[in-house]
């Protein structure tokens, strides 16, 4: 993205890769254009905070005919940078750092891990699903070499700030943080915290406490059922 783009909502720029994944699939699907209520429908995303989202970026659809598929394919394709590929790197080559090697984001055109670390004898000098695996010790050499620029932390949480601080002395530009940690960074790098075990504690209160089978009343003392 550019400097300006990259002054939307945080919020915007989550659902973004959401947008384009679907416009890719009614491309190949032959669809020509799609409304705001379609999109809604399929990526459960409101039509409202569709056409918000869509608004930071200029007139990119035309009212009474929806979005051209191709155009709006072809301008988030340009606005995620699809086309350029991003290097990343994986620290930590656990049951985690494993299963994501092996996947590999391999939907991804734009999106590749290169390079994985971990300080285990047995692993180092391998691949896992055609990645090679360094010694930790070589972190900041292979990370200039390869000009990785985001890196995927799977460590244990006590390891987790250590291996960051040696991060910070690098050109990296981001870090995805699969570790309970909660990581000091400088505000040129931008961390991004996923805590599964958080996630899933709060899916389960989400589910027990929030049902979609729950009452709701219309305003009008009767149950509304449709929500």
């Amino acid at each position: 993205m550019t400097s300006d783009q990259l002054k939307i909502p945080k919020a915007t720029a989550k659902r973004l890769p959401l947008y384009y994944r679907f416009l890719q699939y009614l491309y190949n699907s032959g669809k020509q254009k799609v409304s705001s209520a379609e999109l809604s429908q399929a990526v459960k995303v409101d039509s409202a905070t569709i056409r918000r989202d869509f608004s930071y970026f200029g007139a990119l659809g035309k009212k009474g005919y929806g979005y051209n598929v191709q155009y709006l394919l072809s301008f988030f394709r340009k606005t995620l940078d699809q086309d350029e590929l991003t290097k990343v790197g994986l620290i930590g080559v656990g049951n985690l750092g494993t299963a994501l090697l092996q996947y590999n984001f391999t939907k991804n055109n734009n999106t590749k891990i290169v390079a994985a670390f971990d300080i285990s004898p047995e692993k180092i000098g391998k691949k896992i699903g055609e990645v090679p695996i360094y010694s930790l010790d070589q972190l900041e050499e292979v990370l200039e070499k390869e000009q990785i620029p985001v890196i995927i932390l799977t460590v244990p949480a006590s390891a987790a700030q250590g291996v960051t601080d040696r991060l910070i002395r690098t050109n990296i530009k981001g870090i995805l943080n699969f570790t309970p940690a909660r990581l000091t960074v400088p505000p040129n790098i931008n961390v991004h915290h996923i805590d599964l075990a958080v996630e899933l504690q709060s899916f389960v209160y989400f589910i027990k406490h929030y049902s979609d089978h729950s009452e709701k009343m219309d305003g009008k003392g009767k149950k509304d059922y449709n929500r």
